[in-house]
């Protein structure tokens, strides 16, 4: 295996914590009365309260035994929020000690910024090589050093109709949010849309994507106050995400896809890039998919097989891309052959 070395059951008992405090600390600072209204066939919860003469909405999360626990405890998790904010500030420092990778000094106050704006509470995830190196808590591994956890941009995704169905907003936009951090829209082809930004001085590049279903245009995402680059095989990737805890100050919770997603979309991404920069993409998606299906193989056979599953049974494109990447991938081939 490339580069395994597992995390001490301490690091991986307190990333846990670390997780179910964030959850926690969201919650206890929604303010209003908890109201649940369906969208077609799913159910979410809202916080409801006035705001001038208006009365306004603010999404709490998809109705589950989960976010109906917490709002049961609401009051309980208002009156302990200072106690848990030390908590939090405790582990991290564990996990620093225990060999986390913790998120750069750029890129975590990009991701607390966000995050305080709401873009995760609306059902941003992060994508990408950022939401690769935060499966360290989740898979109770430390990631390889090198090239393929090597990232500058942050990719943020988010469904087009959960964008619509939510009836909620960040606050502050995040067109606001980006002026503060330096950041200026990235020149493209239509001024009016932007889905691309670009930070001043370390040109950090945060960009927004949308799955596609056909053809690859831009986008609105209402949520997000963004436009958003439309690519086909994101929905795959992006459904039923999980939190995730960046190890920066006393922690920030975000989300990302699921790990046995994630790798086997790379082995479809890693076919679909072409000649130049892509080559070398396209090679650093292959050892992210690699190193992901090798750990999961082990831990979480069933999750991965699963995925793999629903990929390959979307249809015979999606075949042919897993498929010419494998080729390529000799023993990951034979990893997923052997579940």
């Amino acid at each position: 295996m490339i580069g395994m070395t597992p995390l001490s059951s301490i690091a991986i008992s307190a990333y846990t914590d670390l997780v179910r405090l964030l959850k926690d600390d969201a919650m206890s600072g929604i303010k209003g009365k908890p109201t649940l209204k369906k969208r077609g066939d799913k159910a979410y919860w809202y916080a409801a309260r006035r705001v001038g003469v208006d009365m306004r909405f603010f999404y709490i999360g998809e109705d589950n035994d989960e976010t109906r626990a917490r709002i049961d405890t609401i009051e309980l998790l208002r009156k302990t929020a200072k106690e848990r904010q030390g908590e939090r500030s405790r582990l991290v420092r564990l996990l620093r000690a225990e060999g986390m990778t913790p998120t750069d000094r750029a890129t975590g106050s990009i991701l607390s910024a966000m995050a305080d704006a709401g873009t995760f509470r609306l059902g941003g995830t992060i994508v990408g090589t950022n939401a690769f190196r935060l499966y360290e808590g989740e898979l109770g591994i430390r990631l390889p050093l090198g090239g393929m956890a090597n990232t500058g941009d942050i990719d943020i995704a988010q469904f087009e109709k959960l964008s619509v169905a939510l009836q909620d907003k960040v606050d502050p936009g995040l067109a606001t949010t980006f002026r503060e951090l330096k950041f200026a829209p990235a020149p493209g082809i239509d001024p009016a849309h932007t889905w691309r930004w670009v930070q001043g001085g370390s040109g950090q590049l945060v960009e927004f994507l949308t799955p596609a279903f056909g053809d690859e245009t831009l986008r609105e995402l209402p949520a997000l106050g963004v436009s958003a680059q439309s690519l086909n095989y994101l929905n795959f990737l992006i459904a039923e995400p999980i939190h995730a805890a960046a190890i920066y100050r006393s922690g920030i919770l975000v989300q990302v896809p699921r790990p046995e997603r994630y790798a086997i979309h790379k082995l479809i991404i890693a076919d679909r890039r072409r000649d130049g920069v892509d080559r070398l993409k396209s090679s650093k998606d292959r050892e992210q998919a690699a190193f992901l299906i090798d750990v999961m193989a082990q831990d979480r056979p069933d999750d991965l097989a699963d995925a793999f599953t629903q990929a390959k049974n979307v249809g015979p494109r999606w075949r042919d891309h897993i498929a010419n990447s494998l080729n390529r991938m000799p023993k990951t081939k034979e990893t997923l052959d052997n579940l």
